[in-house]
């Protein structure tokens, strides 16, 4: 929409947004977003009429615009082709001819409502939010353009949709996925399905922790919990260590079996379709203190505000159960992927699991997302991820 036609919005409170924060709440508007198209970019503007940025809007979500620019400037193809150059810059900064990680990250980008994932020859795109479903045809000839990657697959079925009042769906707009992308992690393959496979098809954000646990994991006996596909598993199984990976999903184990054996390792990953929490339970009850290191990587369990003392019970009865299992002096490689569990919380919870399990327990380090996750500082909203190691004595 041209400048000189783009609706105002007024603001009654400035505060977070002169703190850089990017997201403006529907109490926060001083006139209602019920007259404004859902995506409509939007001028913002205080109560003194003095300009603030420009976003997104919408009526139908409780976050009711989305800051693009504090600048006054149209949101064409060439401000978009700005962002995606700056935000594909940065991972060449620090990633040079990795074949997966995540190009786009949303408001760490400052392109809210984006996600962009690259596996080998297949781009990932997510549109989560209205304003960026409205620009999606854009954003994908763009990136077509500058990356000229051989499929291109959208996924957007994310919880987020529904809030916005979008509906779900995912489709394939270039390319076929008769033969799916091959990724290399560190030297270890893993197959993705970028169709079907939780989130965009892997767990990007976790891959500067798996390779940081290698060195401290050389071998002996454990359990990579809620594996997936076998991020952790394989890595640890490369590094020498026995693992046994359980999950819940058949898909997922049996993904994770054919990429053992492509790594040739399946004599020392194994893979078992089962309930978490009950294969926990029953470990606990028949087993002593046997294993070497655990990694439990489960879930988002906080979904919302109003489900976290629900999921901080959930993650501190987990941590406990590994905590009985571990022998003395084992590593507990544990995560937490819900941004409403903070890092203070998340330690007063493992603090808790320690006192349950009546094992003494040291922080040999506590980790985020990647570098291909940027997180604001004006927005503690986009760091989501904490990633404990534990020595548990």
């Amino acid at each position: 929409m041209p400048m000189d036609i783009m609706r105002k919005v007024h603001l009654k409170r400035t505060r977070r947004l002169h703190e850089n924060h990017l997201w403006v709440f529907s109490n926060e508007l001083a006139e209602s977003p019920k007259n404004y198209e859902a995506g409509a970019i939007v001028e913002l503007y205080d109560l003194k009429e003095n300009f603030q940025g420009v976003g997104y809007i919408n009526p139908s979500s409780l976050i009711a615009v989305r800051i693009l620019t504090r600048k006054k400037e149209p949101i064409d193809r060439e401000f978009l082709k700005k962002r995606l150059l700056d935000a594909l810059r940065l991972r060449e900064r620090f990633a040079g001819k990795r074949d997966a990680l995540r190009l786009v990250f949303s408001e760490g980008d400052y392109l809210p409502g984006l996600i962009a994932d690259r596996y080998a020859g297949c781009l990932v795109l997510q549109f989560t939010t209205a304003g960026m479903e409205a620009l999606r045809d854009t954003i994908v000839s763009l990136l077509d353009e500058m990356l000229d990657p051989e499929v291109i697959v959208i996924r957007n079925e994310s919880r987020s949709r529904q809030l916005e009042g979008l509906p779900l769906y995912k489709d394939i707009v270039k390319g076929s996925l008769e033969k799916l992308p091959v990724i290399s992690e560190e030297g270890v393959l893993f197959e993705v399905d970028p169709l079907v496979g939780q989130k965009t098809g892997f767990f990007l954000d976790q891959r500067e922790n798996r390779q940081a646990l290698r060195p401290l994991v050389r071998g002996g006996r454990g359990l990579d919990l809620f594996c997936y596909t076998g991020g952790w598993s394989l890595n640890l199984a490369a590094s020498g260590a026995e693992v046994t990976g359980v999950d819940e999903s058949e898909r997922a184990v049996l993904q994770a079996r054919r990429n053992a054996e492509m790594n040739s390792l399946q004599d020392r990953a194994g893979f078992q379709q089962a309930d978490v929490f009950s294969y926990l339970e029953s470990e606990v009850r028949n087993g002593e203190r046997l294993l070497d290191f655990i990694v439990l990587d489960p879930p988002a369990f906080v979904k919302s505000s109003a489900k976290l003392r629900e999921a901080v019970r959930a993650y501190r009865h987990l941590n406990s159960l590994c905590m009985r299992l571990l022998k003395p002096g084992g590593i507990l490689a544990t995560s937490s992927c819900s941004y409403h569990l903070g890092r203070e919380m998340f330690l007063n919870m493992l603090l808790a699991s320690e006192i349950d399990a009546g094992r003494n327990v040291r922080l040999l380090a506590l980790r985020s997302q990647g570098p291909d996750h940027p997180i604001l500082l004006s927005m503690p909203e986009t760091e989501y991820l904490k990633c404990a190691f534990l020595i548990v004595d």
